[in-house]
C-alpha cells in the first residue's frame, strides 16, 4: 500500500492570508486553515517530499516526518522552494547529505539561490548550520528510478516559471504541480489507470486565475481525460471554500486539506 501526505493544502498566501483574511472560506472549518503547499510520499521503499513548503518545519512536526530519502522539486518558486533550510534537520538526524531532485531549470535556480547549501558529497558540519544537499538534475527524456519506483518528469505548461510534475511507476500516482495545460507529450507517458492524481487548483474561476494556473473546468476536464481512480485538488487560495468545491466536483475528486493522508 502506498501513501501521499498533504502536509500542505494552500497556494502561496496560505489561508487565511495577511491581505484577504479568509475570503470565500469559511473560518469555522479546520480545512480551511492552509500552509503553503507540500506532499509527502510513500511507494514501497521510496519516501520522498515533493518541494519544500516555507511552513515544512511545522509540516514536518505536525505529520512526524523523521525520514527521508529525497527531495524532489516541481519549480523554483517561494512558496514550494523556500524552506529548503530546514531539510539540515535530516542531515543532523543521519550525519549524511540529503539527495535533491529537479529538472535543469529548477536545479540551476536552487543552485544558485542556496549554493550554500550545495555540498557534493559531503557534510560538513552534520547539519548543525546549514544543510548538505547532493543536486541532480533529472531529463524530460529518460526514465529514472529511485529506490525501485520509476520516475518520469512530466512536461508542464503555461506557468510564470518552468515547472514540472511527476509520474511515478507508469501511472500509480500523477502528481500535477502549478500550470496552465499539462502538455500531451506528457499525457502521453501515463501507460495504465492512475490510483490517485493530485491536480493543482488555486483559484475555481479560470479567467480569475490568470495566465499561470488551471480554472476548475480545466481540472475537470484533465480527470475526465486520463480518468484517475481518485483525484485530489491542492493548492488552493482563499477563494476556495472546502466544502463548496466538494459540492462542485464528482465523488471521486476531492478537495485536500493539511495533513490529509490518502492510501492507494
Amino acid at each position: 500500500m502506498s501513501k501521499i501526505v498533504i502536509t500542505g493544502s494552500g497556494a502561496a498566501p496560505g489561508v487565511p492570508s495577511i491581505s484577504k483574511g479568509w475570503g470565500n472560506c469559511n473560518p469555522n472549518n479546520m480545512k480551511n486553515r492552509r500552509k503553503r503547499i507540500g506532499t509527502y510520499l510513500e511507494i514501497g521503499e521510496m519516501k520522498i517530499l515533493i518541494d519544500t513548503s516555507p511552513d515544512l518545519r511545522m509540516q514536518l512536526l505536525e505529520n512526524n516526518i523523521k525520514h527521508i530519502d529525497a527531495v524532489f522539486y516541481t519549480h523554483a518558486h517561494a512558496d514550494h522552494l523556500d524552506g529548503i533550510d530546514d531539510l539540515r534537520e535530516f542531515n543532523r538526524l543521519t550525519g549524511k547529505p540529503l539527495d535533491i531532485y529537479g529538472s535543469a531549470q529548477t536545479m540551476e535556480q536552487i543552485t544558485k539561490r542556496f549554493s550554500y547549501l550545495i555540498c557534493n558529497g559531503k557534510c560538513p558540519d552534520g547539519g548543525i548550520f546549514r544543510a548538505s544537499l547532493n543536486a541532480h538534475t533529472l531529463s524530460f527524456d529518460e526514465d529514472f528510478y529511485f529506490k525501485g519506483v520509476k520516475v518520469n518528469l512530466l512536461e508542464l505548461d503555461g506557468h510564470m516559471v518552468p515547472s514540472n510534475g511527476y509520474l511515478f511507476n507508469d501511472g500509480e500516482l500523477v502528481y500535477i504541480a502549478d500550470c496552465r495545460l499539462i502538455c500531451d507529450c506528457a499525457i502521453s507517458k501515463i501507460k495504465r489507470r492512475p490510483k490517485l492524481m493530485i491536480l493543482p487548483l488555486t483559484t475555481i474561476n479560470s479567467d480569475y486565475a490568470m495566465c499561470s494556473h488551471m480554472g476548475l473546468d480545466k481540472v475537470l476536464e484533465y480527470v475526465n481525460l486520463i480518468k484517475p481512480e481518485k483525484t485530489i485538488i491542492n493548492h488552493m487560495a482563499v477563494e476556495c471554500d472546502y466544502d463548496a468545491l466538494n459540492a462542485l466536483t464528482p465523488e471521486n475528486v476531492l478537495s485536500a486539506y493539511d495533513n490529509m493522508v490518502v492510501e492507494f
